[in-house]
């Protein structure tokens, strides 16, 4: 059995690298993404992936970063986008929870990296926190043939519908396991299984039995259990179906 983290900010987690990518290989956890959010933090990111086989990143500006946005920026991120270990441009989006004073800054860099992931062909992995319809507005009208992932998903059955009948897949975390994260566990129960997808969110929002203490990849196998149990079927197959899915959305 093999699992995969599609999301782990490894770069924040305190302590060393090494540590939290053995621990992971130890739970089935095989590969790991690991993505960017403001350019000041790229290189760290690059050079983990560098420096373990089993490591991939991603580049983009987070939403509350979208004021650092410059023409220097989207020619760094284009640059280190073709890194052979370069496998999507995020994490990227709209975020309406803690600040919208500058909700148009945000569209606009969201659409100029949704632009990015088009010409290098590569996938978007999209942070959506309580913008779901302006994130979706915004997909439909720029992305031209980028693949989606919605990362750390927020949204109710009905949103999902909306996601995966584009085609695009549904990333779930550690929040499906909170004993009051009702929605989700619908969500987690009805996504269809070739558009899910398993990550952590490293060091944040780690599952039970770990709630409120720092996360890391090797916890993924407590969201896979949880999916496992509310789906009826086994970990296993679970396992199976999700690092298929990455596979084939991150060419990895």
């Amino acid at each position: 059995m093999e699992l995969v983290d599609t999301h782990a900010h490894i770069d924040m987690l305190e302590g060393y690298a090494e540590y939290y990518i053995e621990q992971a290989a130890e739970n089935n956890v095989s590969r790991i993404i690991i993505p960017g959010i403001e350019p000041e933090g790229f290189a760290p990111v690059v050079e983990i992936a560098e420096r373990f086989k089993n490591i991939f990143f991603e580049l983009g500006v987070f939403p509350s970063e979208a004021e650092k946005w410059s023409d220097e920026c989207l020619e760094l991120i284009t640059e280190l986008a073709r890194h052979p270990k370069c496998v999507g441009i995020g994490e990227i989006g709209l975020d309406y929870y803690w600040d919208k004073s500058f909700v148009d800054k945000q569209k606009e860099v969201f659409i100029k990296q949704i632009e990015i992931a088009n010409r290098l062909k590569l996938p978007i992995t999209v942070h959506d926190r309580e913008a779901h319809n302006d994130t979706l507005e915004i997909i439909d009208k720029y992305n031209k043939s980028s693949q989606i992932v919605f990362h750390c998903f927020s949204g109710d059955i009905d949103f999902m519908k909306k996601v995966v009948e584009r085609g695009y897949y549904i990333a779930i975390g550690g929040i499906v396991t909170f004993k009051k994260a009702d929605t989700l566990k619908k969500v987690a129960s009805e996504v269809p299984l070739d558009r899910l997808l398993l990550e952590t969110d490293a060091p944040y929002l780690a599952p039970v039995p770990y709630r409120g203490k720092e996360n890391q990849p090797a916890y993924i196998k407590y969201t896979a259990e949880e999916i496992a149990k509310l789906r009826g079927i086994s970990l296993e197959e679970i396992a199976e179906v999700t690092t298929r899915n990455a596979e084939k959305v991150f060419n990895i």
